[in-house]
């Protein structure tokens, strides 16, 4: 399924022998856990833009990119709480992005740190959408409750909450850049957008279920996620961009060298219609931007092996090899996300 310019980046057909067709129909068969069904039924009803394929496609894929020193016994619960948050992180990320619904984001994002409902002097209380806020209220409850029974929530969640505040002002940055593309590059989308991705939160997931993981080396795994998370957003544009540009997104970070090339303008996004925008589309694909992005993919690839010696209480090798399968379940799934 993956576009010729693709190069050495490998499908899940190529690498499996897995069909894509077949593979959908794996995905579509993965059984959420009760209370994700529980939270994806209601944001169906509250707000219903994100098909729930989208749910089990990530719920199935943190088994090939959890640590592996998460203990055995706690990874169905890991799971579970990582596919919460990403519902969570995507409604928000909708928000900032799609829906241009800044007073609700603006709410939503203070939830995880102790925003108590909304004031009625609070300025971005008067546009923000009641229902939404209360299923993020309510799913943050269920996600914070749950991680404070993990054994090591103490020992990781201020830096948890950290890299919460990254992902959320990643999605401030998206959108800022949706208002103002005049500000479009390429560095800053690398810089940015890549926290988006809520790699570091996951193994902030990860490690508060690490009983062996060592302390010591929270450094230079933090350094390996950097860039696997750059990894992943990659994998995320080159699969994405074509909807998110059809939602009038500029935000990926194929559409931002499009734009700094001149290959289109951002009046031309504003005004396109269906047709129009195959036109654009078109014409983007024509520059070999995605095949840029994609021998960057593999030259960090190869960079990141290099450096897994440098954590020894986690298996980063297979962390990499996990980061792998992301961007063939990627390629795998182009359309569906």
């Amino acid at each position: 399924m993956a576009h010729e310019a693709r190069g050495q980046v490998t499908t899940i057909s190529a690498e499996t022998g897995t069909d894509v067709g077949t593979y959908m129909r794996t995905v579509e068969d993965v059984e959420l856990p009760p209370i994700v069904r529980e939270y994806a039924n209601r944001y169906d009803r509250v707000i219903g833009d994100r098909d729930r394929f989208l749910w089990k496609w990530i719920h199935n894929l943190f088994e090939e990119f959890t640590l592996s020193s998460v203990s055995p016994g706690a990874l169905s619960d890991v799971y579970e709480r990582k596919t919460l948050l990403t519902i969570f992180v995507t409604v928000l990320d909708d928000l900032a992005e799609r829906g241009g619904d800044r007073s609700t984001f603006e709410i939503g994002r203070r939830i995880p740190f102790g925003a108590e409902g909304i004031s009625d002097t609070d300025p971005d209380a008067i546009d923000a959408e009641l229902p939404v806020l209360e299923l993020l209220a309510d799913l943050w409850a269920e996600i914070d409750r749950s991680l404070r029974e993990a054994p090591r929530y103490a020992a990781f969640s201020d830096v948890f909450e950290y890299d919460l505040r990254q992902t959320f002002d990643a999605m401030e940055y998206s959108g800022l850049l949706n208002d103002n593309p005049m500000i479009a590059n390429r560095t800053e989308a690398e810089q940015h957008d890549a926290y988006n991705m809520a790699m570091f939160p996951y193994a902030g997931i990860d490690l508060m279920h690490s009983p062996s993981f060592d302390r010591e080396e929270y450094g230079a795994l933090r350094s390996l996620i950097c860039d696997l998370q750059q990894m992943a957003r990659i994998g995320n544009w080159i699969t994405t961009w074509e909807r998110e540009l059809a939602e009038g997104d500029l935000s990926s970070g194929v559409v931002v060298c499009a734009l700094r090339r001149g290959v289109i303008t951002p009046e031309e996004v504003s005004d396109a219609d269906e047709s129009t925008v195959s036109e654009l589309i078109d014409r983007i694909k024509s520059r070999g931007i995605e095949s840029e992005f994609v021998r960057e993919w593999e030259i960090r690839n190869g960079t990141v092996r290099k450096r897994t010696a440098e954590v020894e209480s986690v298996d980063a090798d297979a962390f990499v090899d996990g980061i792998q399968a992301v961007m063939n379940h990627h390629l795998a799934s182009e359309g569906y996300k």
